[in-house]
């Protein structure tokens, strides 16, 4: 497959990512492929039902785990999300997924193929199966976008009329037909990105590995190819894997999401659940920038003794989110509270919020009522503190 070669070939120069804005383009070339010892391969039956199952996945580089276990399955169909911080052990990941990559030890099921027990050449076909797009696009600057879109073709074997129609067909499945002759210097990089998807289509493939597919591009830019991903995902059925740093990405398409550190998957579900109540440290901070926090003014005014207000955090979601909280609230457990921030918004459709309540007094019992009332509605209750007055 395309993404197998690009990332051992060592010589064409690959286009870089121009700005929108016409920035300096950049040149990046891939890293290469990094040989490791294979390892008995773990003995685990498929089962049929996932495109990736990964079992017990471990890798180290010296004294450091770039994988510590990693098990994890990408149902047909699905677009899942894996997010970590730079180091977490994403690119690995990703390696041993096509195989340029041997783990230590585990098992890599792709269609229910252990390719931890394939040679190099069995590989080949299999990589076919997985399209690759790159964060930086990896065009070959001396070949038109056709040329680009139907290199992988080329690269099998294919005759030159299979290969001109089906670069046609992905063209205009990504909207770019008019610049088949065009060269990627020319291009916008969201442009540059749309070849890049169609090349990894042209194969047929039966998964997609998205590694950092719009970290390079503008908010606009990068809304449009997240739609376009979600549009040939629901045209297509095309099984997507997107490993990304950028919580927002996950959050426009995917269905669920993995939550990678140090090598480890410390949480996993449904985008929306894993919004609503993330369970680990570390995604409660990528999700840092996107979910309402309390503002600083108000936060610098905390104490942890007693005040005139207390300061309640209020995390809803599903049906808890949908009704008249606050008002029945007011009924169930009469008395001054107000909302001091928050807000409501929805991901995957459902209704995710997260609220400030200020309660007033230092009544013990009141405030009892107030969270009593929230938890039996569903709400994941948090008392940040307390407020010498109004804020």
């Amino acid at each position: 497959m395309i993404g197998a070669w690009l990332a051992e070939m060592d010589g064409p120069r690959l286009s870089g990512p121009p700005s929108r804005l016409r920035g300096t383009e950049t040149d990046r070339e891939m890293n290469q492929h990094v040989t490791a010892e294979r390892a008995d391969p773990v003995r685990i039956q498929p089962t049929g039902r996932e495109v990736v199952r990964l079992v017990g996945l471990k890798r180290r580089f010296g004294a450091t785990a770039a994988l510590d276990g990693v098990s994890l399955t990408v149902r047909r169909g699905e677009i899942l999300g894996i997010i970590g911080r730079s180091g977490a052990g994403k690119s690995t990941l990703i390696r041993c997924l096509n195989g340029l990559e041997r783990p230590d030890s585990g098992a890599v099921f792709i269609e229910d193929r252990e390719i931890g027990r394939l040679s190099e050449r069995e590989l080949q076909p299999l990589r076919r199966r997985i399209g690759m797009v790159f964060q930086h696009f990896n065009l070959l600057s001396a070949k038109t976008v056709e040329e680009n879109v139907a290199l992988p073709l080329k690269i099998e074997g294919r005759p030159r009329a299979e290969r001109l129609a089906r670069a046609a067909e992905l063209l205009q499945l990504v909207g770019l037909s008019e610049k088949a002759n065009a060269y990627p210097a020319s291009l916008s990089g969201g442009q540059k990105q749309r070849v890049g998807i169609a090349r990894a289509l042209a194969a047929r493939p039966a998964l997609l590995l998205s590694d950092e597919a719009t970290s390079a591009l503008d908010p606009e830019t990068t809304r449009s190819i997240l739609a376009l991903l979600k549009d040939i995902n629901s045209r297509l059925g095309l099984t997507i894997l997107l490993i990304t740093h950028e919580m927002e990405v996950i959050r426009s398409i995917a269905d669920r999401v993995a939550v990678i550190d140090a090598g480890r998957i410390v949480e996993e579900g449904a985008v929306w659940q894993v919004f609503a109540n993330p369970k680990s440290e570390i995604t409660r901070s990528l999700l840092g920038g996107i979910r309402p926090q309390l503002p600083p003014e108000i936060a610098s005014q905390l104490i942890a003794g007693e005040g005139a207000e207390t300061i309640l955090r209020i995390d809803v979601a599903g049906e808890a989110a949908r009704g008249a909280l606050l008002s029945d609230l007011a009924v169930a457990a009469p008395g001054r509270f107000r909302l001091v921030h928050g807000g409501v918004d929805h991901v995957q459709g459902q209704p995710v919020g997260t609220l400030f309540l200020a309660v007033a007094g230092a009544e013990a019992a009141h405030l009892a009522r107030v969270t009593t009332f929230l938890k039996d509605r569903g709400a994941r209750v948090e008392v940040l503190g307390h407020v010498a007055g109004p804020v």
